[in-house]
């Protein structure tokens, strides 16, 4: 793999840090300032809709700027806002700062995918951008614990500091390891725009918003579900997260192998293992040795489907893939506000602390249903395709026998006499 997809991870390793790690803080954060937990939470919100939002308009002002200088202008951006939040001396300004880094996270990743695609063989893309991505698993696993302990035992203004420094050096790494990639030069915002009329396109959106979804709806709960019906302690959740970031790990990687030799069976094999198991997560949930292990499962199902969704989005929007990708990251956010709040109106009704498990099956299967619908159109489309080309060719009078073939066999058959005797 190319030197310059480790700049791209190191980029991903500080925004996946930035983007987890105030929920262990929010304590700290909110004592600081004075405002109740649940206000603190907004600091979570503004982040994913900053996501959401900034993705297409951070695309859009860049379309005129060339992949690699908008990347190092977006860490810059990312720099920007941690330090702001860092510095922040009073509430107000810190949600202003967490908007401000949000809005470099999709469009890098959403601009990164296209750049790592880019710098590989068409046969290795999805592998490539399942290495950028690896720096965002590899921070739910290291980054996310140490700065919460950071956070934790020194301030959480040390943590936000040391994570704008790993924004220096995904800069400096942007800068000196990825190498100019001039896009076509026809594309302008209007082509990008045209990608969204590809039904396609928009089915590989639906399929990413409801399959992580699903993973979310589960995990955004998974502290009170482990505490209150596994009967772990509330220090065991931090390490139970690890290994749900494990398990991101693991499934990004085979993700990223098996994408490019069999993208859609993968997402199959993916989704439906997902919403089984999430379904199996309401018993497995009542026995701890179980639920450890099916944390790790729901952390690797759900990111095996993260870079054959991302590949997806980018052949079927080719020739004007940045937009549509940088949406696509943005409809992760999306899948992830829209199953915490189904989640959590299931929990509101009474149905009991594992009852986010069947929100999250029930998204997992029907992403699956859009997946089988995504290839049946395209078979469809293919063969369709195929019937007209055919129909061409005959209408031409270039059908799969060479005309003087034809016009032979037209003669014999108006003559088999002649033939007889010859």
């Amino acid at each position: 793999m190319p030197l310059a997809l480790l700049a791209l991870a190191i980029g991903a390793f500080g925004i996946g840090t930035t983007e987890f790690v105030i929920m262990g803080l929010l304590p700290e954060v909110g004592a600081d300032f004075g405002v109740s937990i649940p206000t603190a939470g907004f600091l979570v919100t503004g982040y994913a809709l900053g996501v959401v939002l900034g993705a297409p308009l951070m695309t859009v002002l860049g379309t005129r700027v060339s992949r690699k200088r908008m990347l190092m202008l977006l860490m810059g951006l990312f720099i920007v806002g941690n330090v702001l939040s860092a510095v922040a001396p009073v509430f107000g300004v810190m949600l202003a700062g967490r908007v401000v880094a949000s809005l470099a996270h999709g469009a890098f990743f959403g601009i990164g995918s296209v750049v790592a695609a880019g710098l590989v063989a068409p046969e290795k893309k999805a592998g490539a951008i399942a290495m950028m991505f690896t720096g965002l698993t590899v921070a739910n696993v290291i980054g996310v614990p140490l700065g919460t302990y950071i956070g934790q035992s020194i301030g959480w203004r040390a943590t936000f500091f040391i994570v704008a420094g790993l924004g220096v050096v995904g800069l400096l790494g942007v800068a000196k390891l990825i190498p100019e990639q001039a896009g076509p030069e026809d594309v302008r915002l209007r082509h990008e725009l045209a990608a969204f009329r590809n039904v396609q396109v928009l089915l590989a959106m639906a399929m990413t918003v409801l399959g992580f979804g699903g993973v979310f709806a589960a995990i955004t709960y998974i502290k009170p579900m482990m505490t209150d019906v596994a009967g772990y302690s509330d220090g065991a959740v931090t390490w139970l997260l690890v290994l749900f970031g494990l398990g991101m790990v693991a499934g990004n990687l085979i993700g990223g192998k098996f994408a490019d030799r069999a993208l859609m069976p993968l997402l199959y094999v993916s989704l439906s293992a997902l919403a089984l198991t999430l379904a199996l997560f309401t018993l497995t949930a009542h026995h701890q040795v179980a639920a450890a292990v099916t944390v790790f499962l729901i952390g690797g199902l759900g990111f095996a489907t993260v870079p054959p969704l991302q590949k997806r989005v980018l052949d079927q929007a080719s020739g004007a893939p940045t937009l549509a990708s940088a949406v696509n990251i943005g409809a992760f956010n999306l899948g992830n506000a829209l199953a915490a709040w189904l989640g959590g109106l299931v929990i509101g009704a009474g149905f009991g602390y594992t009852a986010p498990n069947w929100v999250g099956a029930v998204l997992a299967g029907s992403a699956l249903l859009l997946a089988v619908l995504s290839s049946t159109l395209e078979r469809r489309a293919t063969a369709s395709a195929t019937d007209d080309a055919v129909g061409s060719r005959i209408v031409a009078g270039s059908p799969a026998q060479p005309a003087a073939t034809v016009s032979g066999a037209k003669r014999r058959v108006q003559s088999p006499g002649k033939s007889a005797v010859r």
